[in-house]
């Protein structure tokens, strides 16, 4: 699995958590506690897109829960290397 990119985008998650930008999206999301609530939108519009909608939009949808799932685990202090390392123990 190709996770280069998942590193660089939390990474600027961590940044945010550390160094606020009053623009940035994710210092927002950290900022307002909203973090678990997009994930739970995030997480239903995926459901309805699988349901309903094509490929494409079931790409964007997973991309959106995937990233605010990032934004929620850097809010509660959980690395991703560390969830990366129980599906890989999942894997055995």
């Amino acid at each position: 699995m190709e996770t280069e990119i998942l590193n660089e985008i939390f990474e600027v998650i961590l940044d945010r958590k550390r160094n606020p930008k009053k623009e940035s999206y994710v210092s927002r999301l950290l900022a307002e506690g909203r973090a678990g609530d997009k994930v739970l939108e995030e997480a239903e519009e995926l459901v309805k897109a699988a349901r309903e909608e094509g490929k494409e939009e079931v790409i964007h949808e997973a991309a959106d829960l995937i990233f605010h799932t990032m934004v929620l685990i850097a809010e509660r202090d959980v690395h991703l290397k560390d969830v990366l390392e129980e599906l890989r123990r999942r894997r055995r």
